[in-house]
């Protein structure tokens, strides 16, 4: 007999308790429209579903969108416009460009090519600890446009690499050995997953999210394409990239400095993998044409009518990975992680985008613009305190999707509000969105897979998250704001 899988019971009474206090028991503020507060009272109690995980999250997004649905709270009245509304999310490119590129980064592990990277890397540098550590950044960079799912890139592709270097100098958690290196490359494989998540639109799944909320805030007057993204982001990213092994090589040393033997482990494993396979040479030239198309190549060359779509870019390299047969429909069809995140993303793009319509966005923003003016700070002020605020309030969340959702749009507005250049406040509060992650163990899903290994303490991890905050965050406005201007984007 099959076993039922029933919500977990507290998450789920504190989502439907907080629902039903925002909706029958929180006075309407005088601005704000019911409709619009009811569908707080939805959204509010789907977030706290999913911090608490009271259902997979595909699944607490499906009982959402029938409850718009059945609720009525975007279209009174109009049983059709209702669901028609709450399916709405699905008709938005920006997410089947994640979807898509999450089916796309199977080739990736199916054909063997990220970890034929990663170990190419460790053998290029791989003499010194320190070196590995670089080798496993650069792997991260390297195929991190073209992995939407950051979990699948640290967890699934890294860190199984990153293991099989510390197991081969017998630095292991079984044996209590793991500050002999593993410790070290351990938090190294982490804390570099942030930050090429920050790096590229497509380097994780909310960060088409962020650009749409950015879209609307602006009333589409800022438009942030996949490569002003990443030129945006290339030089503040690459001095994070740089310092962070250092930073964490002088906050938890590891015992073996010197590794003179992984270079050949590497060239071992790399034999194990053999020559090149004619599926590893497609799928990289497919992916140098998704990663040149979104970079704006075509464009540049051949003029404005040459311009592809991100999200089209993406529909071709998936149908030529489908064409060459590097990819098969089954392959497509087992993609379990792109269909939960078309799903999930649909759900939470909708309701979000319906909080802004219904006008609750404008008003929390104010909200928050009104409590910050009365310090009588300068913008700059101002928006240290909203980023600050924004940053530090990941420790309470354990989905970046979850926090973006429900702060991102309003603390931009807010900023806004208060007088911040659009532009360097919209990419300041963007990466910030993904360096968070840094801070927890719970953080973002790769941090549990990592975590979960053993190399490290929970007070080593959270000493390296919190350090390794205020250098990001140092380094992004510092170098990125200086960086911003040379671009002319202040």
């Amino acid at each position: 007999m099959t076993q039922l899988v029933r919500p977990k019971p507290i998450p789920s009474a504190i989502a439907l308790g907080l629902t039903l206090l925002i909706w029958f028991v929180i006075p309407v503020p005088e601005s704000v429209s019911p409709e619009a507060w009811h569908l707080l009272a939805l959204f509010a109690g789907t977030i706290a579903a999913i911090i608490g995980k009271a259902l997979p999250i595909g699944a607490v997004s499906m009982i959402a969108i029938a409850l718009v649905a059945i609720t009525q709270v975007t279209r009174p009245g109009s049983p059709d416009g209702a669901i028609a509304d709450a399916l709405s999310g699905f008709s938005n490119a920006l997410i089947w460009l994640i979807a898509i590129a999450v089916m796309i980064a199977v080739a990736l592990t199916k054909t063997g090519l990220g970890t034929r990277i990663g170990y190419h890397f460790i053998s290029l540098f791989g003499k010194k600890t320190i070196g590995i550590a670089y080798g496993l950044v650069l792997s991260e960079l390297v195929i991190a446009p073209v992995t939407p799912s950051n979990t699948a890139r640290g967890g699934a592709i890294i860190h199984p690499i990153m293991k099989s270097i510390a197991d081969g100098f017998k630095s292991s958690p079984d044996l209590g050995t793991q500050n002999k290196l593993g410790r070290y490359l351990a938090l190294v494989n982490y804390n570099a997953n942030p930050i090429t998540s920050a790096m590229f639109i497509t380097a994780t799944a909310p960060n088409p999210l962020i650009v749409d909320l950015i879209a609307k805030g602006t009333g589409a007057a800022i438009d942030i394409s996949w490569g002003q993204w990443a030129l945006a982001a290339l030089l503040p990213g690459l001095c994070m990239l740089l310092l962070m092994p250092l930073v964490l090589f002088w906050l938890y040393p590891p015992e073996i400095k010197n590794t003179p033997d992984a270079k050949p482990m590497a060239e071992a494993e790399l034999r194990k993998l053999g020559p090149m396979k004619q599926a590893e040479y497609i799928t990289l030239a497919v992916l140098a044409l998704m990663l040149a198309m979104w970079a704006g190549v075509p464009e540049l060359l051949f003029g404005p009518a040459m311009e592809v779509n991100a999200t089209t870019t993406a529909v071709i390299g998936l149908s030529c990975l489908l064409l060459t047969g590097v990819l098969t429909w089954e392959d497509i069809l087992k993609a379990k992680s792109a269909w939960d995140t078309l799903i999930w993303f649909a759900a939470l793009v909708m309701m979000a985008t319906f909080l802004g319509k219904l006008g609750l966005i404008a008003w929390f923003s104010v909200s928050i613009q009104q409590g910050i003016s009365h310090l009588g700070l300068s913008w700059l002020g101002a928006t240290a305190i909203l980023v600050l605020v924004y940053f530090y309030s990941h420790y309470f969340f354990a989905s970046t999707t979850a926090h973006i959702t429900a702060m991102f749009g309003a603390f931009f507005a807010a900023g806004l509000a208060l007088g911040a250049p659009p532009m360097p406040l919209a990419l300041l509060l963007a990466f910030s969105s993904s360096l968070m992650m840094s801070l927890t163990h719970y953080g973002t899903g790769t941090a549990p897979i990592i975590f979960g290994s053993g190399y490290t303490t929970l007070n080593e991890w959270w000493g390296a998250g919190a350090v390794m905050s205020v250098v990001n965050l140092l380094v992004l406005v510092v170098v990125g704001t200086a960086w911003w201007r040379v671009l002319g984007y202040i």
